[in-house]
């Protein structure tokens, strides 16, 4: 094509997010995907319809999750014949999906997607251990009784002990929170501005769903309504109370309550062309305009570590040039919240011109108005199922635009691996 087609939010849909193992804890990746499909599915009377792709994914799932998009599709109510495929790219997967989604859309190789993602941390797999696999393997390959029992005989009871994955970092054995406890030393990011982030979070989740801005976005599942971790009556000094949860020494800051929980849930997204959905009446929210995904070195390979979840800060930029924009140019920044400690380090490292000279070859991006930065809460609040965190955003995002009648906004979402995705919205 000679031009590129404009790329709509239509709207999204999620399950209440839950803290793990409550609500959710006997709920499978599919079976939350599937509940986020069909109520999409409904809102936009999708019944039967031949959707021209859907992409999902989750971080913690099973081997026989392998083809989760297709299957979820497949219980949603969608025409059988619309095609899925799975995408991961830990806290990132559904906006990356978002965005796959968008650059064919884009292109005119299809009309609408929908992009998604589920995960949970209560139904997670549990995996043989080395020893106990191979011999099961080898049990497997044998032609007699001898050598199908042979491999079990050397085996000792400590090796039926099933393993549990682990949530760290595979080349530094660190937890995500040690790393931003880094992070955090580095920055010089106290407790008191943790906190007063994850308050600030909690009140403005709160009142949002008070206010009833979530009662189109949000389906109830399994007997819940609404997002469980959300703190009503959170305050500063029930916060100030609570042991830090990665550096047990004097010197830590991150606790439960600046963190974002263990949490199961799932949701998705309906994008389509300009055309595909003034046809059907459906109103666009806003535009998909620009996105950029990047990474840092957080393990020292060519150079000195750099923060785990630091990437946002080279790919925001990147991205505002792209778009000839200025970090300020924005009405709503939705920047998740892996860690209150994540977001006060990404702000402080734009302000600052040291890093960016260092680090991004160019002068300071420059503060951001606190006032427009998660206007309804985000990730330490609501929760964080991963793969469906971009999912949510995209949709709260779009909706807030809608409501504004036009505006600018940007989404920074920090991963593990060292990768930050963004993207910026339109209306």
């Amino acid at each position: 094509m000679s031009t590129l087609r404009k790329v709509a939010i239509l709207g999204g849909m999620r399950i209440p997010f839950a803290r793990s193992n409550t609500a959710y804890a006997e709920a499978s990746n599919q079976d939350m995907l599937t509940a986020a499909f069909k109520a999409l599915v409904e809102k936009f009377n999708l019944k039967s319809e031949l959707v021209g792709e859907v992409a999902a994914g989750a971080v913690i799932k099973h081997s026989r999750d392998w083809n989760l998009a297709r299957e979820a599709t497949l219980g949603c109510g969608l025409h059988p014949r619309t095609p899925a495929y799975d995408l991961q790219r830990a806290c990132g997967t559904s906006l990356s999906a978002a965005m796959q989604l968008g650059y064919r859309i884009a292109l005119g190789e299809i009309e609408c997607a929908i992009a998604g993602g589920s995960d949970t941390a209560s139904d997670v797999p549990l995996a043989y251990r080395t020893k106990l696999q191979r011999a099961v393997l080898r049990a497997n390959r044998a032609r007699s009784f001898g050598e199908r029992v042979s491999p079990f005989l050397a085996l000792r009871p400590r090796d039926f002990a099933p393993g549990t994955p682990g949530v760290v970092e595979p080349r530094t054995g660190l937890s995500m929170g040690e790393h931003t406890e880094l992070m955090a030393k580095e920055w010089k990011i106290g407790r008191a501005e943790q906190d007063q982030l994850a308050f600030e979070s909690h009140t403005k989740a709160a009142a949002a769903w008070k206010a009833g801005f979530f009662a189109d976005l949000v389906v109830p599942f399994n007997g819940l309504a609404s997002d469980n971790n959300v703190r009503a009556d959170a305050s500063l000094e029930k916060m100030a109370k609570l042991r830090t949860a990665y550096d047990k020494g004097p010197e830590g800051t991150l606790t439960a309550a600046n963190s974002t929980p263990l949490t199961d849930g799932a949701g998705c997204v309906l994008l389509g062309s300009e055309e595909w959905a003034k046809a059907r009446g459906l109103p666009v929210l806003a535009y998909l305009t620009h996105s950029v995904t990047a990474a840092v070195d957080y393990v020292g390979m060519a150079g000195p570590a750099e923060g785990l979840l630091m990437a946002p800060t080279y790919a925001v930029p990147q991205m505002l040039d792209r778009a000839g924009l200025k970090l300020q140019d924005f009405d709503i920044y939705e920047i998740h919240e892996a860690f209150a400690a994540q977001v006060l380090c990404t702000l402080k490292a734009w302000e600052s011109e040291d890093y960016c000279r260092a680090k991004l070859k160019r002068g300071a991006l420059g503060a951001i108005d606190r006032a427009k930065i998660n206007p309804k809460g985000s990730s330490v609040a609501l929760g964080h199922p991963f793969a469906a965190t971009g999912a949510r955003i995209l949709a709260m995002l779009a909706k807030q635009l809608a409501e504004r009648g036009s505006g600018r906004g940007l989404i920074s979402i920090c991963t593990a691996g060292g990768m930050g995705v963004t993207a910026i919205l339109e209306r």
